[in-house]
């Protein structure tokens, strides 16, 4: 299930839904307003637009914890 970011159109909060089903309806938590526009979040665009990097650790050479002496690679 999904996690959907809005924004209201008509008092502009920002909220947060579970969307079980394309037909749910959505309404504003504040005002009640079902007049809501979703919004891209940074993770969904940072992946659809394929900048998503895997983080790979430099390694410093010099020994303890991610220099490759402490076993953690």
């Amino acid at each position: 299930m999904p996690i959907y970011e809005y924004i209201c159109d008509n008092c502009k909060n920002e909220f947060e839904k579970i969307v079980i089903n394309k037909q749910q309806e959505i309404a504003c938590p504040k005002c009640a307003s079902k007049k809501a526009t979703i919004q891209l979040s940074v993770f969904s665009s940072a992946v659809a637009a394929g900048s998503a990097k895997s983080f790979t650790p430099q390694s410093s050479g010099g020994g303890g914890c991610c220099g490759g002496g402490c076993g953690c690679h």
